[in-house]
């Protein structure tokens, strides 16, 4: 899946991530949702998340809910 859905991202989802600083490199890093804070169902860039180490990206790939 590949994050611009909110109803594919859960609390505890394994996810790869764009951070702000790597949108140009599209450096993709992975986490685990802690937050979910687009409160839109749709973004075309990626819903954005708090991981549970506290880092911020829009997400780009669900690797499993």
């Amino acid at each position: 899946m590949n994050g611009q859905y909110r109803d594919d991202i859960k609390q505890g989802s394994r996810v790869y991530i764009i951070l702000k600083k790597d949108q140009r490199t599209g450096k993709r890093t992975s986490g685990t949702v802690k937050d979910i804070l687009t409160r839109s169902l749709y973004h075309p860039h990626g819903i954005k998340v708090r991981l549970e180490d506290g880092r911020v990206g829009r997400v780009q790939e669900v690797i499993d809910k």
